[in-house]
């Protein structure tokens, strides 16, 4: 009997809080109901553009037919992923992916970072907007108009540089149909159009940085170098690895826009990435499926990636995304 009781007092108490943890859950979205309404436009552009079309996936197991749709396409498993694999070209396309990805986080971050301290250093601000601005700028430029400009000094028989340096008598210069050439093409283009941009993160960064750490280093005797290795690269340090985490989970996304553009047949060997075959694959020739699957490859392969670097920067930083 003292048992059956307790246990009726205790279920009570029981209900009387998950009853009180409601109504405290109700009472905190009731008054920040006008932020959550605020909220609803972004969460329903993600969810219309973002995660509906994630239905998609299901023709990457699919023969899928126009004509039939989803529904009426017939499923074949894992039969598209093993046409990727089995294709002879794939290891080039990887290989030539993975390098170009490499590359651009290599040296497109540096970039970034070596930007952001020298405008860090320059004390007089009118020319340091300058110099932000004239770096910014690019950025805003499409590829199509970069490769404009690329084609306007390189172009092997009009361009102005290859033009001079036919006419020094030294040959002809044919820097955008060589395949030496194609990969430093790409990464001194890119570095040239996003520097200025990546720059402005690291800035921010820089900006939060206590400066009372800086006039300490003076007391104490330490020189600009000084000051840039114990205080001011700690300083972006989390930054920095959250940058690259990032970057590491789009490792197989090479950068389709600029590399599409610049691409031509004489450089498919050096050139040729993913993205472009999955292109050419899935719309020239309308192979839906085995883009849908080369595009869930891609995904499962990044997700992978961001794990493990986000848990490997928390072993040895003791930071990460998340």
């Amino acid at each position: 009997m003292h048992n059956a009781i307790k246990g009726e007092i205790e279920g009570a108490a029981t209900g009387r809080t998950s009853k009180g943890k409601r109504n405290i859950v109700w009472r905190g979205l009731y008054r920040g109901r006008w932020f959550y309404l605020m909220m609803f436009p972004g969460l329903l552009y993600y969810f219309i553009f973002n995660y509906l079309p994630m239905g998609g996936l299901l023709i990457a197991f699919q023969k899928y037919n126009l004509l039939k749709g989803i529904w009426g396409s017939p499923w074949v498993g894992l039969d598209n992923f093993r046409v990727i694999l089995q294709t002879p070209d794939f290891p080039i396309i990887l290989k030539n992916t993975l390098i170009i990805s490499v590359y651009r986080v290599c040296f497109g971050m540096l970039t970034d970072i070596g930007l952001a301290l020298m405008l860090n250093e320059i004390r007089i601000q009118w020319f340091k907007r300058t110099v932000q601005t004239i770096t910014y700028g690019p950025y805003f430029l499409s590829w199509v108009i970069v490769y404009g400009l690329a084609f306007s000094f390189l172009a092997p028989e009009s361009g102005l540089i290859s033009t001079w340096y036919r006419e020094m008598g030294w040959g002809a210069l044919n820097l955008l149909t060589e395949k030496e050439f194609f990969r430093p093409l790409l990464i001194m283009t890119d570095i040239w159009k996003s520097t200025g941009y990546g720059a402005i993160i690291y800035l921010a960064a820089l900006a939060t940085i206590n400066q009372e750490l800086y006039e300490a280093a003076v007391v104490d005797g330490a020189g600009r170098w000084r000051q840039l290795w114990h205080i001011t690269l700690p300083g972006i340090r989390d930054v920095f690895i959250l940058l690259l985490i990032l970057r590491i989970g789009h490792i197989l996304d090479a950068g389709f826009d600029q590399v599409y553009i610049f691409l031509n047949a004489r450089v498919y060997e050096t050139g040729d990435i993913i993205d472009t075959w999955v292109f050419r694959r899935g719309l020239e020739s309308l192979d839906f499926s085995v883009a849908a699957a080369t595009g869930l490859f891609k995904s499962v392969v990044g997700l992978i990636l961001v794990l493990g670097a986000n848990k490997l920067a928390k072993k040895i930083n003791g930071s990460g995304i998340w």
